[in-house]
């Protein structure tokens, strides 16, 4: 089986979180992940990324920072990005703020990202190539994954 952390992470296209008092349970794990005990309203693009990295066994940066991610894995040049286990971070707003998300493509001069926290769901939503701050591969060649239960 070709397992990717973009085919894993797919599997939660269409989870949002839960309004109100209730969080949604996998968010508040991955927020875990992070070393962070809060809600599903926390930002937890990050958090998403950690904990599909967590159930894969793969490079991790334990951090809900966005901008962490461009200390992990291998630097990439955006036209070598594949789907299956490229990471895009993005700026977003003022100062250090950040967002990522999987390569999921390109459309036109945009990026598509699959990513959590998008509009407070998993989803693919495009980005432009002016906001990008790095593309990362967690994973130089494909292997045989060893799938974490958690």
């Amino acid at each position: 089986m070709d397992i990717t952390a973009f085919k894993v992470a797919k599997r939660f296209f269409g989870m949002e979180e839960i309004p109100g008092q209730k969080d949604h349970p996998f968010i508040v794990w991955c927020l875990s992940t992070c070393n962070l005990e809060t809600s599903d309203e926390t930002p937890w693009c990050s958090a998403f990324i950690n904990g599909i990295c967590f159930i894969l066994n793969l490079p991790m940066s334990n951090s809900a920072w966005a901008r962490s991610w461009l200390m992990v894995g291998i630097p990439i040049e955006l036209e070598e990005a594949q789907v299956g286990f490229d990471i895009c971070i993005f700026k977003r707003g003022t100062g250090s703020q950040g967002h990522v998300g999987f390569f999921a493509g390109m459309e036109g001069d945009n990026i598509l990202i699959l990513g959590g926290n998008q509009n407070n769901s998993v989803n693919v939503l495009s980005f432009g190539k002016d906001k990008l701050l790095g593309v990362r591969r967690l994973l130089e060649e494909q292997r045989n994954i060893k799938v974490r239960r958690i």
